[in-house]
């Protein structure tokens, strides 16, 4: 860990341009990032703050083949829309890059030749997958099949994003393509490999020596896992039409991988803001002095821990990440967030449907972020932590300081006079609040962070409530004049201590509290007069509006109906089974019945058992459909029933037939219906 760094390099994930940015992005990536940025920028440090465009990857091309565009329309989209979602939700990146620009091609083809030229790959021919109907060897997502780690049957060629595995596409059991669905064959080709076991030992030293202490356990441990397992050559280059060619002779339609070349985009993305401002670009990737950090999640903690971290190794010129503070997983009302099916909440699509409600979305997010575990976002929650905790407590105290100082004293400040004992212990409080802040943000412990800087804002609360100047005011004016500039002095901390998580509402505080320039936090803890006695204050403005129910069933609406819509469309129709004579159909006898009991099976999650009127008798059938209904609902209801099946015991009832059943549009269990007009029990269907 480095010590009181002359410079800060912070670089956050490249988010893939096949689609817009979610909450999932911006709770493991791009919220802590902006917020660790903002507060060394506070603390006076020298920061830059990097990111771009990742616009080489396989989801491009497969983007592409599925719209019926080209890749560099692909990218064109959904590069301004994440421009312009990132610029307008207030992530404050000093340069955003992509990847496709000609000074990143040129700083990847660089870094892979003096690699080259040094003779750190290994050049081999190997047996990869290959679709002959496409006429396309299978990298990474063109091909998925069973992880052979999990047993998930969804697994990419590159990652299985069940369990997390870092994957080759041969190592999948099961293989298919994901151009045409056939099973690709094995076919010779060449490439340019980095031979990671060569860097074992300094990976050793590096991380599981020197970062056992400070790195996340999360990241640690992944890390430590996957260098125990035993570290092999990693492709470099890949055979593909999109993407940057290796710049080597005999590498004709070889592209550099996707993950050799989109890390290098840092130090593009550093190179084109250098360019811009004037400045060296260097010092913040070579200079020993200079700390770097990596925002990511954690399905790239291994790219960002190992393969990149030994790819700098290998240049020799460029410094190593101090620390890798990767986010787990966001998940949306109970389920896993998914770009393929829609289930997100679409950055840009919230700006535009919660207009000026930034804030409130990165509040929820940090308080909620997936530090340590997985965590679920949902709208509920979304609603009350605006009106339980923005609204009520900090818009509550921030706005009765304003309305009273207005009230009292025309919106200038007054002057204190002797402090009691309440007033200085509240004050040696707020004092004490810029370290304990810092204190988390050093350790990226955000939540933690977010959770000390509201309670700023709640001993701002517990001090109007227990002083009551409001009731003072007309028995002794003189102490309100003290308790109202007490309270005054934290709004105006609160101004200053709130920016790295709620910019905008920093920026408004500010101009209500006419504070021109924001607080430097050495001010907070060494100074009481941060609003003078005298200073002018603007009107009253709601710092948080409350969001209604209407708002949140909106959302959730829209949810269920993505919801149903992938249910219609990923149901498949089951294959014809063999093929029947007549006779044997003629041999089930399917009539109508009524139930007339049901009760659960004892002991069984999926079981009923029905007493049902078949018009012939009163026979017991036992039916797998208690997670669909409840006993009480389904008596009286008509069924259609195979009564000529042969009896079968389960869990100790014999069960004399079958209830008919299938499946909705929506996927629910439905009965299949005899309920019209003439049919009764013991009636034949035919």
């Amino acid at each position: 860990m480095i010590q009181n760094p002359k410079r800060y390099t912070i670089t956050a994930a490249l988010p893939y341009t096949n689609g817009p940015i979610h909450i999932g992005h911006l709770a493991g990536v791009y919220v802590p990032s902006d917020i660790y940025s903002r507060y060394l920028r506070l603390q006076g440090r020298d920061v830059l703050f990097v990111c771009g465009s990742d616009e080489h990857g396989v989801a491009i091309s497969m983007k592409a083949k599925k719209e019926g565009i080209t890749p560099q329309e692909v990218i064109d989209k959904y590069d301004g829309i994440i421009r312009k979602s990132f610029s307008d939700f207030g992530i404050s990146f000093d340069n955003y890059s992509r990847t496709s620009a000609k000074i990143h091609h040129d700083t990847a083809s660089e870094f892979f030749r003096t690699l080259y030229d040094k003779g750190d790959f290994i050049e081999e021919v190997t047996e990869q997958l290959y679709d002959a109907k496409a006429d396309q060897f299978l990298a990474d997502r063109f091909v998925v099949g069973t992880c052979p780690k999990c047993g998930n049957e969804e697994a990419y060629g590159d990652q299985c994003e069940k369990c997390g595995s870092t994957l080759n596409a041969t190592d999948l059991i099961n293989p298919k393509s994901t151009i045409t669905g056939e099973t690709p064959i094995l076919k010779s080709t060449k490439h340019w490999f980095l031979p990671l076991d060569r860097y074992s030992d300094f990976l050793n030293e590096w991380i599981l020596v020197g970062h056992k202490n400070d790195w996340k356990p999360n990241v640690y441990g992944q890390v430590k896992s996957w260098i125990d397992g035993g570290l092999e050559p990693r492709a470099v280059t890949r055979d593909l039409d999109w993407g940057i060619d290796v710049p080597v002779e005999g590498a004709e339609g070889k592209k550099l991988y996707v993950w050799f070349d989109a890390p290098i985009g840092y130090i593009s993305s550093t190179k084109e803001w250098a360019l811009r401002e004037g400045k060296e670009w260097e010092p913040y990737w070579k200079d020993q002095d200079t700390k770097l950090v990596h925002f990511i999640g954690k399905d790239n903690i291994v790219f960002h821990c190992v393969i990149f971290p030994a790819m700098l190794k290998a240049e020799g010129s460029y410094i190593l990440p101090d620390n890798v503070p990767a986010n787990e997983f966001l998940n949306l009302e109970g389920n896993k967030l998914s770009t393929s099916k829609n289930w997100a909440v679409w950055l840009h699509e919230y700006l535009e449907e919660f207009p000026n409600q930034q804030d409130v979305l990165r509040y929820a997010l940090t308080s909620n972020a997936p530090e340590t575990k997985d965590n679920d976002f949902t709208w509920k929650d979304f609603q009350a932590r605006n009106n339980n905790e923005l609204v009520a407590i900090y818009g509550n105290f921030i706005n009765r300081v304003v309305v009273l100082t207005n009230k009292y004293y025309n919106g200038i400040v007054p002057q204190p006079n002797e402090l009691s004992e309440v007033d200085e212990a509240t004050l040696t409080e707020l004092k004490a609040y810029p370290a304990v802040i810092s204190s988390s943000l050093e350790r990226y412990r955000f939540r933690e962070a977010l959770g000390e800087m509201m309670n700023v804002a709640r001993l701002g609360n517990k001090y109007l409530a227990d002083e009551e100047p409001w009731k003072m005011v007309k028995t002794d004016p003189d102490r309100v004049q003290t308790q109202m500039y007490v309270a005054l002095q934290i709004a105006a901390a609160l101004s200053s201590l709130c920016e790295p998580f709620l910019p905008f509402t920093a920026t408004k505080l500010s101009r209500i509290l006419k504070i021109e320039s924001p607080l430097n936090w050495k001010t907070i803890t060494d100074n009481s007069d941060l609003l003078p006695a005298g200073h002018q204050i603007g009107e009253a403005e709601l710092l948080f509006s409350k969001i209604e129910d209407e708002e949140i069933q909106k959302q959730i609406d829209k949810l269920e109906a993505t919801k149903t819509a992938n249910i219609a469309e990923n149901k498949k129709a089951e294959p014809q089974k063999d093929l029947i004579q007549f006779e044997d159909f003629a041999k089930m006898d399917i009539r109508v019945g009524t139930i007339l009991e049901a009760e659960k099976m004892p002991k069984a999650n999926k079981l009923l058992i029905l007493k049902v009127d078949t018009g012939i008798d009163v026979r017991t059938i036992v039916s797998g459909i208690a997670e669909s209904f409840k006993p009480e609902d389904i008596v009286g209801k008509r069924v259609t029933v195979l009564v000529n099946l042969a009896p079968r015991n389960l869990r100790g009832v014999e069960s004399q037939g079958m209830i008919l059943m299938t499946t909705n549009a929506e996927g629910k269990l439905v009965f299949v219906n005899p309920d019209v007009d003439g049919v009764g029990n013991g009636e034949t269907i035919n």
